[in-house]
């Protein structure tokens, strides 16, 4: 049976699962709610929070046992390239980014103000929706990563529409990035997309842009991901140590590569998914590779403190993926926090406020201190 009709008969006799898309998510249940205390006050209406243990050294024998596959080499030493495209690849570039421009006026309120915008990454046009505060900067900045939308009904901005009004009347000047093969971007090929290493760039690049204007405070700098944005946001963490000063992910996929693959590509996009084995073999036959996909691999690069959320009935990505992450970032020495929200879904519905909330309040502290 040739690898192509192989892949296609999993598809279909595999259970459909929606993308990681901001969509609501039917209830799976979940296990029980562990958390990380937080390190600044909790607003009123914010789950409330649980110790958990010290995090191991890394290299240490829990961190081996829980599957990480650590590089041992810290934020300044640099991983072994085994692919162009990987991680220990992306990591050596220098991406450059041009200068944000404002293509359009869209809405506006009594706190900020909105454009349609584009920037370039490596001379490539990436678009997306910029919001500026009113009044006197300069102000704290936000890169915000959306999640899974099929491009060919994605629309400019779309997917964190709520986050960046919320953060824009809380100050923050947001970059909502459409990543390229999306709304006014430029191309991107198969493999560009589906590493997500394309997709990693242009966030890096939007990082870069926002620091080319006068408005913006690059002593504050922050990247907000949801979904598929959120393993966007920490293969930017690994891949460029210091880019900002603090992320937030919400909701987020895997960081083993291989998870997402069997969770979302295996089963909706089969024929890409036989292309990309027939370049690069399948996981079994080629493990490196696929390590080298995965942020997890090289937690211990991670210099920025992470809050991450997720609630317990999201069944588009599993908790279970958020809270491995988590533990191996604090085996791995980083500041990782997790706030679980009981019941709450993939897109966040009733708790949306309390987490905003909680997101707020992080990066304040966190960008201000």
């Amino acid at each position: 049976m040739s690898r192509l009709v192989a892949l296609v008969l999993t598809a279909v006799l595999a259970v459909p699962l929606a993308a990681c898309s901001d969509e609501p998510a039917h209830d799976p249940g979940g296990g029980p709610t562990e958390t990380t205390p937080p390190a600044t006050p909790v607003p009123s209406g914010t789950p409330t929070t649980s110790a958990t243990a010290t995090p191991s050294a890394p290299g240490s024998a829990s961190a081996s046992a829980s599957g990480s596959a650590s590089s041992g080499a810290g934020p300044e030493a640099l991983p072994p390239v085994r692919s162009r495209v990987s991680l220990p690849a992306l990591m050596r570039e220098e991406v450059e980014a041009g200068r944000l421009r404002r293509v359009q006026p869209l809405a506006s309120t009594d706190r900020w103000r909105s454009w349609s915008a584009t920037y370039t990454v490596d001379g490539a046009v990436v678009s997306g929706e910029l919001l500026v505060p009113r009044g006197k900067g300069p102000f704290p900045a936000v890169v915000l990563n959306h999640g899974y939308i099929d491009p060919a009904i994605y629309t400019l901005g779309r997917g964190l529409s709520r986050e960046q009004e919320w953060l824009a009347s809380n100050g923050f000047v947001v970059l909502h990035t459409d990543y390229r093969g999306h709304a006014g971007s430029d191309p991107v090929d198969d493999v560009g997309r589906e590493s997500r290493l394309v997709y990693t760039r242009d966030a890096i690049g939007a990082v870069r842009a926002l620091e080319r204007e006068a408005y913006v405070d690059t002593d504050r700098l922050a990247m907000l991901g949801r979904s598929m944005g959120g393993g966007v946001t920490l293969n930017a963490l690994v891949a460029e140590p210091g880019l900002v000063d603090a992320a937030v992910v919400f909701a987020s996929v895997s960081s083993r590569f291989v998870d997402n693959i069997r969770q979302f590509t295996e089963p909706n996009r089969p024929e890409e998914l036989a292309r990309y084995y027939d370049r690069f073999g399948t996981p079994q036959e080629n493990p490196a590779f696929y390590r080298d996909l995965s942020s997890r691999t090289f937690f211990d690069r991670v210099t920025e403190p992470v809050l991450m959320l997720h609630g317990t009935a999201d069944d588009t990505c599993p908790i279970a993926w958020t809270r491995t992450s988590h533990r191996l970032l604090r085996e791995a020495g980083a500041d990782a926090r997790l706030q679980v929200y009981e019941g709450e879904g993939h897109a966040f519905g009733p708790r949306f406020e309390d987490s905003m909330r909680r997101t707020v309040e992080f990066l304040r502290v966190q960008l201000d201190g």
